[in-house]
């Protein structure tokens, strides 16, 4: 949002209200003075008392000459403007498949947990997004939807950052969230049409393998970015069970299903990443970023709401309110 003034011409208009108000106000108390210097006069020196008169005559002109430079600024056509951009091409279509098992909780992307790490590398990649329409499935023994394909990311954010572990249970149903996130993109019309999988553990859960949902995301076009999240190292896990609120402390050197996850990527012609590290997590997102870029066909429409109206009304709220005082007072000398 921006604001503009149309005809700026016009504020050179301006440069009569000083002389208006030498004209009104100083001009004809010029004459009948003789001037004095107080180096000769030894008393005390006069100071004019200061009267309620005094100030609403003072005020009045205040408000007088504000309202001539609120009408000058008026003709001057303020304006604010919005620029929006129209895409007259669809973008990506892209669905997010986080895993919420109890194992993200390991400790291993330090200085925070697997789980928060995803979370906030996500968050980033979802802001940098222009016109591609992002959607959000949780998984762990079952699958949810969190967010359908929308270009309202803070709503995504939000909901993201709404996820805990192992509201959906403790277990690793893969194949179960590719299946939900591959439906939600069924019908797209985007030119491009991709599923990002993040997980460090193996199915053990749901009644749909991760091989049949990914053949059929491949056959309905759907790229899956199959990401396993984890060092492979042990690490120190902290998780609290949100059923009973019971925190459970210890370690973990589970690793994802590497060879599942490489299958799941050829079955629907995307690609497998291994992300060990914070960093190297960022740097897929970005890479995945990139290859799903598209062609974007961009028109600028730029709405404009003159304000002047509200300028010219408040002028006029200022010379009445000097009236109604020039009346209370009856009349006031310039």
């Amino acid at each position: 949002m921006t604001w503009i003034l149309e005809r700026p011409v016009y504020l050179l208009l301006l440069t009569f209200i000083p002389v208006g108000i030498y004209l009104r106000h100083i001009w004809p108390r010029r004459g009948g003075r003789v001037r004095f210097p107080f180096s000769v006069w030894n008393g005390e020196r006069f100071r004019a008392p200061i009267t309620v008169r005094r100030i609403l005559v003072r005020l009045g002109a205040l408000l007088f000459w504000s309202a001539w430079v609120l009408l000058i600024i008026a003709l001057a056509g303020p304006t604010r403007t919005e620029r929006e951009r129209i895409y007259l091409s669809r973008g990506a279509d892209i669905m997010l498949v986080l895993d919420q098992s109890a194992s993200m909780a390991a400790q291993d992307f330090q200085p925070v947990n697997r789980f928060e790490t995803a979370r906030a590398v996500i968050e980033r990649f979802v802001t940098r997004r222009v016109n591609d329409h992002v959607g959000l499935v949780g998984f762990s023994a079952e699958a949810a939807l969190r967010v359908p394909p929308t270009r309202n990311y803070e709503h995504l954010v939000a909901s993201l950052n709404e996820m805990t572990l192992m509201e959906l249970g403790d277990g690793t149903a893969i194949g179960m969230g590719l299946a939900l996130a591959t439906l939600h993109l069924q019908g797209s019309e985007a030119q491009k049409q991709a599923i990002v999988l993040l997980t460090d553990g193996v199915n053990n859960a749901g009644e749909i393998s991760p091989e049949a949902a990914a053949e059929v995301a491949g056959r309905q076009g759907v790229r899956i970015y199959a990401i396993g999240v984890g060092s492979g190292q042990e690490a120190p896990i902290e998780v609290r069970d949100p059923e009973d609120g019971q925190l459970y402390r210890g370690t973990v050197q589970d690793s994802y299903d590497e060879e599942t996850l490489r299958r799941i990527a050829e079955l629907s012609g995307g690609t497998y990443y291994s992300a060990g590290s914070s960093g190297t997590l960022e740097a897929i997102f970005n890479a995945i970023g990139t290859a799903e870029d598209t062609e974007r066909r961009v028109r600028v429409q730029v709405r404009r709401y003159p304000q002047h109206r509200r300028l010219i009304l408040l002028a006029f709220v200022f010379l009445g309110a000097d009236l109604f005082l020039r009346r209370i007072l009856g009349g006031y000398a310039p």
